[in-house]
């Protein structure tokens, strides 16, 4: 793109999000210090075995990925793709060696066709410029079979109390919007928790 072309509204919300964690990414962890036994709760649930592939979509600053290393063992794959540089910078400076990390665009992956067995996406989809166009591609880079987890530490109604807001029919995290956008992009949801602890909804990719 020339400079003088101006940017779709696709790349102007991934640029929006970019300034947003990049201006975060040194203090983010600090701002939630206790929230990494529900990341280990959520991983649980993925039902990880030794020697499989995951993707933490969304990485960050790679909180998820010790815990995501740990479940599949040294043999194990395990890839951190994030939009904003300095989070990678952060993941990698916090957690050496831990994983593969892509400066990659989760609607845009670097990655073969069906070559994972899962993926955690913490706080994702909220920052998605097309949440369908994402949970698409997420479903490509997956077996039939993959498990998928969306989780937040905290629950829709606790989060938008946090920022000040309101939940409405529109959120597209509550369950009647969320299941017919996912069973659209290949995956099947088959449990969904929204409590003021932990939002997790635990999809499988469906046969192509």
């Amino acid at each position: 793109m020339s400079p003088s072309t101006p940017a779709s509204p696709y790349e102007a919300e991934l640029a929006r999000t970019r300034a947003f964690f990049g201006a975060r990414a040194a203090d983010w962890d600090a701002r939630f210090p206790d929230d990494g036994p529900r990341y280990a709760a959520a991983i649980t649930e993925l039902g990880l075995r030794e020697g499989d592939s995951v993707l933490d979509a969304g990485c960050g600053t790679g909180r998820a990925l010790p815990l995501l290393r740990a479940a599949t063992g040294p043999s194990g794959r395990v890839l951190g793709a994030d939009v904003t540089p300095e989070m990678l910078h952060e993941a990698a400076t916090r957690h050496p060696g831990t994983a593969t990390l892509l400066l990659a665009d989760c609607a845009r992956l670097p990655l073969p066709d069906a070559t994972l067995d899962a993926v955690f996406a913490a706080g994702l989809i909220s920052h998605l410029p097309d949440p369908a166009r994402a949970l698409r591609e997420l479903a490509r880079v997956c077996r039939p079979g993959a498990a998928l987890a969306l989780f937040h530490p905290v629950g829709r109604a606790a989060l938008a109390a946090r920022h000040g807001r309101e939940l409405t029919p529109e959120d597209l995290r509550a369950e009647p919007n969320l299941r017919p956008l996912l069973t659209a992009a290949g995956w099947r949801l088959d449990s969904y928790t929204d409590t003021n602890d932990q939002y997790l909804a635990r999809a499988t990719r469906a046969n192509p």
